[in-house]
Parts: structure tokens; C-alpha cells; sequence
């Protein structure tokens, strides 16, 4: 069964809107492994710190399918589509990878992003240290070794009820 990889992310109400998040995954996907949570500033335009991880869960479903439902559930916890990329949100859930799928319809995986951010590949190479990635054929543990995060300061931080 292939392994899905999904990225939370949230500045507006972080705290609360995670742990819902984490709830409705539960409740759609089942058994979750979380990464550590890790505070951020705000990429791309000026706005509060974010609060990041990463989850991941097995699941048989369609690509589409599990982004309709990561969709849903951005929606149920107030995110409204529209508006600019870098912008404060309530919640983001990234479909990172999906096993060792490598396409660009309809979403491009494994997400480019892994290897650009230091809040999306540190949580990733917290769960999924051994796992390679699909492009490069390197494991998360060798690109966050590798990786230049100087400019990208992550503080991991404590997230009751998680």
C-alpha cells in the first residue's frame, strides 16, 4: 500500500487549526505518523511565524482522491481558495509524495518544494529518514544533511493534543 506524505502548514490561529486538521486525517485517512512541529517565519510575504509538519498515513485511494479530501478539510477549518500564493492561512495541506509516484497530472509529485524548503524537508526526513526520493534517488536523512538552511530557521516547538 502506498505511503502518502501530506505537509501542514497554518499562521492564522496555528494551534487550533492543526490540531483539527490532525483530527479530520485521522478520521479520513486513519493511523498517522507525525513529525515534530516546527515554527517558521513567514515565506514569501511579511506575516506571523507559521507552525509546520509533516504527516504520513498508507492509503490505496486515487491521487485525486486524497487531494479532494485534503481539500475538504482545508475548507472545514476556514481556508477560502483565491488568494495569493504567499499569503497568511489558516491551513495548507501539501500532497508531498505518494509512495514513488513521479508525475505532473494532476498535481506534480513528489512536490518540488521538499527539497527548497526547510519547513517542508525537515519534517519530511523526521518520518521518513530512509525514504528516497523518487527524483533524485537520495534518501530525506542525505537532502536535510545536505541542505543549506542557513536563511530558514526552524524552531521545533510542543503542540498539546496532537
Amino acid at each position: 500500500m502506498p505511503e502518502v506524505f501530506v505537509g501542514i502548514g497554518s499562521n492564522i490561529e496555528p494551534e487550533s487549526h492543526i490540531r483539527e486538521a490532525v483530527k479530520l486525517l485521522r478520521t479520513r485517512f486513519g493511523k498517522l505518523q507525525l513529525s515534530p512541529v516546527y515554527r517558521n517565519p513567514a515565506v514569501g510575504f511579511v506575516g506571523e511565524d507559521f507552525l509546520n509538519l509533516a504527516v504520513a498515513f498508507e492509503n490505496r485511494d486515487a491521487v485525486t482522491d486524497v487531494r479532494t479530501a485534503l481539500d475538504a478539510i482545508e475548507a472545514a477549518c476556514g481556508r477560502v481558495r483565491g488568494s495569493p500564493r504567499f499569503a497568511p492561512r489558516t491551513l495548507d495541506l501539501d500532497l508531498l509524495m505518494v509512495g514513488d509516484l513521479v508525475t505532473d497530472s494532476p498535481l506534480r509529485l513528489p512536490r518540488p518544494e521538499i527539497l527548497i524548503y526547510a519547513y517542508v524537508l525537515k519534517p519530511l526526513a523526521d518520518i521518513a529518514a530512509s525514504r528516497r526520493h523518487p527524483l533524485t534517488g537520495r534518501n530525506m536523512a542525505e537532502h536535510w544533511r545536505d541542505f543549506d538552511a542557513a536563511n530558514q530557521p526552524l524552531v521545533a516547538v510542543k503542540l498539546k493534543g496532537l
